[in-house]
C-alpha cells in the first residue's frame, strides 16, 4: 500500500481555511532587523513577482534568470488574459463561482482549499497590476473590459489585446527592477540552476551554471524558491519556448522532493498545425479566439478529402455543409468548453477522416459570422496582433473576404490542431507552497497545486501572480520564523563541495560520450515516443511500449551522444544535453503515473476508460488522490505516495458541459 502524505491544510470549511491561516500567521518582518537571504530561481511572472515582493518586505533576494533579461521569460507568450472574480459584467460571477469553475474544470482532481485561496486573491491581482500600469483593455466608459474563456459561462478574463502575459510581465519586471535598484534583489542573468544543496535536511543553497562562461557557482541562502515553469518540452514539439526545461525541478526531485501528478499534461486545442518535420516548436493561437471564432469541419467526408487534396478551400463549403461539432456536442458551452474537451473532440473528428489540411490533422477556426455581425474593426481591436501573427506564419489573413454564397460573405478561416501546452503536474507542495524538502518552495507552473487534471484558460497567469505576490511572501515567513536564528552558511561547506563535484562529473560524462548523434535528433525521437504513446490518448499497452522505447533511447543517449565544443564558455549544445537528460527522467515519470492511474480525467485520457459518448470516465473510489512520486535512482521505478483529496464545499460529480 502506498504511503500517505499530509498537505498541512488547516481544519475547517474551505472559505475559513485561508482566513484562519492568515489570522495565525507568524510574520518575520525582516525589514531593518534580520538579514535573511532567499534564492528565487526563475524570472517569469511567478519568479519576478515573488522576488520583487520578498525584496520589498526586506529579504535579501538572489534571483536567477536563464535569459539575458527577465523580460524574455516565457510568460510573455501568454496571450489571452487573466481571470479574476470582480464581476464587472454583472453576470453573476463571484469568488465561489470562480473557485467552482476551476475545480470542475480540473475534473475534481485539484486540492480544494488551494483553489479557494487562488479565487479569493484573484481580485487583488488585478488591482496590483493596474497600479503597476498594466494597460488592460477597457470599455468605452473606462471600466476594465472582460471576455470569456473555456469552462466558464461568465466573462471574467481581463486582457491586453493578445499580449496579456507580456504586459503583466512588464509590470512585474518594473517592480523587480525597483528592488534591484534598491539593492534588495541581486539579479543574475544567463544563469541556470543545476542542483539544490541540502544541509542538515534543509534546502540551503544551489549550484548554478554561468551560461556565458560555463563556470559553476555556489549560492547560499536561508530558503530556496523554484519558479522555473513546466515540462512540456519533454514532447519536443510544444507551444513552450525552446529554452523552457525541467532541469531545476528534476534535480529537486532527485534530491528528495516529491513530484505530483506528472501525467496531467494539457493539450491546447488552438495551435497552428505541424508543417513538415523540420519544426523546432509550435505556435499557439490564443484561446480567446474561441469567443468569436467558430470551430468546424465538413459534414461530408468527400468535402474533407477534397480539402486534404487541395482541390477545395474551406470558404467554398456553404453553411449547411459545415459541422460546428463543439456547438453540436456541447450546446451549453459551445466553443468555450475546457481545453481537454475541445482537444479530444478535434482529435476525434480528425481520426474519423474529417481533418481539413494536407495531413488531415487540422480543423477550421472561422471568424466569418463574428466579422459579419460586428465588423472587422471590432474583431481587429480584440485580436489584431493574433491575426497578424497567424498571417506571418501561414501567409493567410483571417480577415480577408474569400467568397460570397447567397449574399453571405465568407472569410478565410484559421487552421488549428491540439498541441502540448501546459503541465498541471509538478513538484508537490503543501498548503504553504513548501515541497517535501524543508526550505525548498515551488511556485507557478512548476508546482502542481491549483489546476487538478486540466487548467482552465487564463488561470496560469492568475496562479503565477497569486503565488508570487499574495501567497509565498507570507507562507515562506512561517518557515523562516523558525529558521531566523540561522545565519548565512558558507559555500565552503562539504555539502556545496559535493554538489558541485557531482554536477561537474555529470557535465564531463556528457562531454566525453563522443558519439555520433546530436542532441536534437535524440530529443525529436523522444518527442515522437511521448506524443505517440503518452499523448492525447493513452492505453496500458501503449504506455508500457512507450516506457520500453524510452529506456532504449536513453541508452542511445548515454552511449552515442555528441556534444561539440568544450564545457568552458558558451555551449548551447551542452545546455541542451543537460536538459534532455532530465527530459528522459520526466518522460518516464509521466508514463509511470499514467500507467498507475486506471481512469480518465482532464488531460489524462486512458482510452480504456471512457463513456459511450467518448468522454473521460473517472474512478473516484480508487483514484481520488494526488499521486506523488519519490525518486529511487536511475533505472528504478519511483515509489507512489498518495495525498487523499478532501472536498467539503463542492459535490464531486461527472463534468457536464452539455446543459
Amino acid at each position: 500500500m502506498a504511503k500517505v502524505i499530509d498537505s498541512k491544510i488547516p481544519a475547517g470549511p474551505v472559505p475559513e481555511k485561508w482566513k484562519e491561516y492568515k489570522a495565525h500567521q507568524r510574520l518575520v518582518n525582516p525589514k531593518n532587523k534580520l538579514k535573511l537571504d532567499v534564492i528565487v530561481v526563475g524570472t517569469g511572472l511567478a519568479g519576478a513577482s515573488a522576488a520583487a515582493s520578498l525584496g520589498e518586505m526586506g529579504f535579501n533576494v538572489i534571483n536567477l534568470c536563464i535569459q539575458d533579461s527577465p523580460r524574455r521569460a516565457h510568460s510573455i507568450a501568454a496571450q489571452g488574459g487573466i481571470n479574476a472574480a470582480k464581476c464587472y459584467q454583472n453576470d453573476g460571477d463571484s469568488i465561489y463561482r470562480l473557485f467552482y469553475d476551476t475545480v470542475k474544470g480540473g475534473d475534481y482532481r485539484a486540492r480544494e482549499a488551494n483553489v479557494y485561496r487562488l479565487a479569493e486573491v484573484s481580485n487583488n491581482i488585478i488591482d496590483q497590476c493596474v497600479a503597476q500600469g498594466v494597460p488592460f483593455a477597457r470599455e468605452y466608459g473606462g471600466m476594465l473590459a472582460n471576455r470569456s474563456f473555456g469552462g466558464a459561462q461568465v466573462s471574467r478574463t481581463f486582457y491586453a489585446k493578445g499580449q496579456t502575459g507580456q504586459q503583466l510581465l512588464l509590470g512585474a519586471y518594473s517592480s523587480l527592477s525597483c528592488q534591484v535598484n534598491a539593492g534588495k534583489v541581486k539579479l543574475y542573468t544567463r544563469y541556470e540552476m543545476e542542483d539544490v544543496v541540502i544541509v542538515d535536511g534543509r534546502a540551503r543553497g544551489i549550484i548554478a551554471k554561468n551560461l556565458v562562461t560555463g563556470k559553476l557557482e555556489r549560492f547560499s541562502a536561508n530558503a530556496v524558491v523554484i519558479a522555473t515553469g513546466g515540462y512540456g518540452n519533454t514532447y519536443f514539439l510544444s507551444t513552450n519556448a525552446m529554452g523552457c526545461n525541467c532541469t531545476a525541478a528534476v534535480q529537486c526531485y532527485r534530491k528528495g522532493a516529491y513530484f505530483a501528478n506528472p501525467s496531467y499534461v494539457q493539450i491546447h486545442p488552438t495551435c497552428i498545425p505541424v508543417h513538415g518535420d523540420k519544426q523546432s516548436k509550435l505556435t499557439l493561437m490564443s484561446e480567446s479566439l474561441r469567443n468569436d471564432g467558430r470551430i468546424w469541419v465538413p459534414k461530408k467526408l468527400e468535402d474533407a478529402k477534397a480539402l486534404q487534396a487541395g482541390t477545395k478551400q474551406g470558404w467554398e463549403i456553404p453553411e449547411e455543409d459545415r459541422d460546428y461539432y463543439l456547438e453540436r456536442r456541447y450546446p451549453a458551452f459551445g466553443n468555450l468548453v475546457p481545453r481537454d474537451v475541445a482537444s479530444r473532440a478535434a482529435k476525434e473528428r480528425c481520426d474519423k477522416g474529417f481533418g481539413v489540411n494536407n495531413t488531415g490533422l487540422a480543423v477550421f477556426l472561422d471568424f466569418s459570422e463574428s466579422i459579419n455581425r460586428l465588423g472587422l474593426d471590432v474583431i481587429m481591436q480584440r485580436y489584431g496582433n493574433l491575426f497578424e501573427m497567424y498571417e506571418e506564419i501561414t501567409d493567410v489573413f483571417p480577415g480577408d473576404v474569400a467568397n460570397e454564397i447567397n449574399g453571405v460573405k465568407y472569410y478565410k478561416p484559421m487552421m488549428i490542431y491540439p498541441a502540448i501546452h501546459y503541465t498541471m503536474g509538478g513538484i508537490w507542495v503543501d498548503y504553504e507552497l513548501q515541497t517535501s524538502i524543508p526550505g525548498l518552495f515551488a511556485i507557478g507552473e512548476c508546482n502542481f497545486s491549483d489546476h487538478g487534471a486540466n487548467r482552465l484558460g487564463a488561470s496560469a497567469l492568475m496562479q503565477g501572480l497569486a503565488d508570487g505576490y499574495f501567497v509565498l511572501p507570507y507562507t515562506i515567513q512561517n518557515y523562516l520564523a523558525d529558521q531566523s536564528i540561522w545565519g548565512k552558511i558558507s559555500t565552503d561547506r562539504p555539502e556545496f563541495e559535493e554538489a558541485e563535484k557531482a554536477v561537474n562529473a555529470e557535465i564531463d560524462r556528457l562531454m566525453n560520450i563522443k558519439g555520433k548523434r546530436s542532441v536534437d535528433s535524440i530529443h525529436k525521437e523522444l518527442g515522437h515516443i511521448m506524443w505517440e504513446y503518452v499523448g492525447m490518448g493513452r492505453t496500458a499497452e501503449g504506455l508500457k511500449e512507450g516506457l520500453k522505447k524510452m529506456h532504449e533511447l536513453e541508452k542511445e543517449f548515454d552511449t552515442n551522444l555528441f556534444v561539440p565544443g568544450s564545457k568552458e564558455g558558451l555551449n548551447i549544445e551542452l545546455d541542451k544535453a543537460i536538459h534532455l537528460r532530465d527530459f528522459f527522467t520526466m518522460g518516464q515519470l509521466v508514463a509511470f503515473d499514467a500507467l498507475s492511474r486506471n481512469e480518465s480525467c482532464g488531460g489524462h485520457f486512458r482510452e480504456e476508460y471512457q463513456t459511450e459518448e467518448g468522454e473521460a470516465k473517472r474512478d473516484d473510489e480508487n483514484y481520488f488522490y494526488v499521486g506523488c512520486w519519490e525518486y529511487k535512482g536511475k533505472g528504478n521505478e519511483p515509489e507512489l505516495i498518495k495525498e487523499p483529496l478532501e472536498y467539503e464545499a463542492i459535490k464531486v460529480q461527472t463534468r457536464n458541459y452539455k446543459n
